[in-house]
This record gives structure tokens, sequence and C-alpha cells, in this order.
């Protein structure tokens, strides 16, 4: 049969599997391809929303 557990033994499962879920959820949110960072980020190209003539931008 059984044996009951404390309730010191559940809080101290509660506590583990709460601080494991944490680390993964952390270890997940920081999870990228590698060599993620300024390289990664695509070249936007030319700002086509230019509000300068045509006119004065050939001169």
């Amino acid at each position: 049969m059984l044996e009951r557990t404390r309730s010191t033994e559940r809080y101290a499962r509660g506590l583990a599997a709460a601080v494991a879920a944490v680390a993964a959820l952390v270890l997940a949110a920081n999870a990228g391809p590698a060599g993620a960072g300024a390289a990664a980020v695509p070249d936007p190209g030319p700002d086509l929303r230019t509000t300068t003539p045509v006119e004065a931008a050939v001169r």
C-alpha cells in the first residue's frame, strides 16, 4: 500500500517543478538561430516613403 506523502515533500516537489518550468521557459525565450545578432537582421533597403519631389531629387 502507498504511504501518504508529507506536505513538506509535496511542497518540495511542487517547488522543484516550478523552478524547472521557469528554467525551461527562460531557455526557450532565449533560444534563437546560431549567430543571431545584428547580422541576422535583413537590410531594409532604401526608404521609399520620401516626401521629396522628384524634380528636387534629379537636380
